[in-house]
């Protein structure tokens, strides 16, 4: 008895705010009832890789998922013609994973930043994010919508740096200004195993300078009182966010260590590259932060503030534009009245002049 009854104070304490039933009713179970019902209709991942060609985007799409999901589209020589304006190539894969579909966009932009002059090579990218909560809100509005809207909103962009020294160039500082605007941005540093440890470190602390110079809002955001998370979860993301941009290496082949250990990565002159090392480069800090702890943030997030935030400047605008037109439309009314009140006052004082002459 002197064992329970510290845990009926606690829960007592804890739970003051809530009536709790005197015996077992089973309304917890709808967790559980929850999760069959989502399990059954899967869920939608769509990912846009942003990067110059040659910096392993298709590589490490493929490493991420285990899974050979995306052929290069880059060059295969020279010789090729570049593409004038980034293009944009979707690719669709529904993947299960103990009983859990996942249907994963993968949304490409072969020939992005590949031109001479790439002013303004951002715009087919913000277009297309745009042009997906432009139809999701169409679908959303329509009088017969659809039960499950299809999802095609972007929900994160994986945004490939070159591994040099001196972090950001010109051109990444605005796309990336124009991106973290309208979508989750994630940072890596792509190839980082052309960089030495030192290197990388220095680089890291240059780029993590850069966000905070240019205002650059990456993903996870520092919503220290969203109230949907946990005092817990404020602290992980951080964490994360002290990480960032993730430093990576992609490999789709499977090696043979010395003992004899199959492992994902790459033999080289100079040794054996594991992807899954974290002292070699932070591809699994990537890859959990993704799938394993962020996956539904990054598709509530995208809902919650992104799309939202378009939905209340669309709507707002749709608004304005209707009270213009209607005022429009009262102003030319009572102009009409006016005119032919003038017009009949007009008739009028005609008709008595003339009966006066008579």
């Amino acid at each position: 008895m002197a064992e329970t009854q510290p845990q009926q104070q606690t829960q007592t304490a804890s739970d003051a705010a809530f009536l709790q039933p005197s015996n077992y009713v089973g309304f917890d179970t709808i967790t559980t009832q929850i999760e069959n019902r989502l399990v059954k209709r899967g869920f939608t991942l769509n990912v846009m890789l942003v990067g110059s060609s040659g910096l392993g985007k298709s590589t490490l799409i493929n490493t991420l998922f285990s899974t050979h999901l995306e052929d290069s589209s880059g060059r295969n020589s020279i010789y090729e013609p570049i593409e004038r304006t980034p293009e944009i190539k979707v690719t669709s894969h529904d993947l299960l994973e103990n009983n859990v579909i996942l249907h994963l966009n993968v949304i490409d932009t072969p020939g992005f930043a590949d031109q001479v002059n790439n002013n303004h090579c951002w715009d087919p990218l913000t277009k297309y994010i745009k042009d997906q909560h432009n139809q999701y809100l169409r679908r959303e509005l329509n009088a017969s919508r659809e039960k499950f809207i299809k999802d095609t909103r972007v929900h994160c962009v994986l945004y490939f740096i070159a591994p040099n020294y001196y972090g950001l160039s010109n051109l990444d500082v605005q796309v990336l200004k124009k991106l973290t605007e309208v979508v989750n941005v994630v940072p890596v540093i792509a190839k980082s195993d052309t960089l030495t440890l030192d290197e990388r470190t220095n680089l890291k602390r240059v780029l993590q300078d850069q966000f905070s110079h240019y205002n650059l809002k990456m993903y996870p955001y520092n919503n220290q009182y969203d109230d949907r998370l946990s005092s817990e979860e404020v602290q992980f993301n951080k964490d994360i966010r002290s990480m960032l941009p993730f430093a990576v290496i992609g490999s789709e082949d499977i090696i043979t260590t010395s003992k004899g250990e199959t492992v994902r990565g790459r033999r080289t002159k100079w040794g054996m590259i594991n992807v899954e090392d974290v002292t070699q480069c932070e591809f699994v800090y990537l890859r959990d932060f993704l799938t394993r702890t962020h996956l539904y943030d990054l598709i509530e997030t995208t809902s919650l503030q992104h799309y939202e935030s378009f939905r209340t400047k669309q709507l707002t605008a749709l608004r304005e534009n209707v009270g213009a037109r209607n005022s429009t439309q009262s102003q030319a009314v009572s102009h009409s009245q006016s005119q032919s009140q003038s017009q009949s006052q007009t008739q009028q004082s005609q008709s008595q002049a003339f009966q006066q002459h008579h």
